[in-house]
């Protein structure tokens, strides 16, 4: 029987693969069960531009439990914000293996809806 955190892991490197082809920056997403995280990674790989998670002080006052949906949305709609002042627009989405739906959709398309184009 396959390991999960194998199998994410695995999915993972696949995704990432893909994306290093493109040189494009990539939006990892990572998330634990208290907490959700979002980094722009420029194009080589090497870099990250800027972050955001629910563990900044501004968004841990305005929420009660960073491991919900309205979180991963709070924290979308900060790195959409972050990322427009570095002047990027297109980026790779990268969700580290995890499936599309609950926080990490959520975190997803509250990005889309700040600007953020993937």
């Amino acid at each position: 029987m396959p390991n999960p955190t194998k199998s994410r892991l695995r999915r993972a490197r696949r995704t990432r693969a893909k994306i290093a082809e493109l040189k494009m920056v990539r939006l990892s997403v990572h998330r634990s069960n208290c907490h959700i995280y979002a980094q722009l990674i420029d194009g080589s790989g090497g870099k990250v531009l800027t972050s955001a998670s629910t563990l900044e002080p501004e968004l841990r006052k305005e929420l009660p439990n960073g491991g919900t949906v309205d979180a991963a949305a709070a924290v979308g709609k900060r790195v959409a914000e972050k990322a427009r002042g570095l002047g990027i627009e297109t980026v790779s989405f990268d969700r580290s293996g995890f499936k599309y739906h609950g926080r990490v959709k959520a975190l997803a398309e509250a990005a889309r809806e700040h600007g953020l184009k993937f």
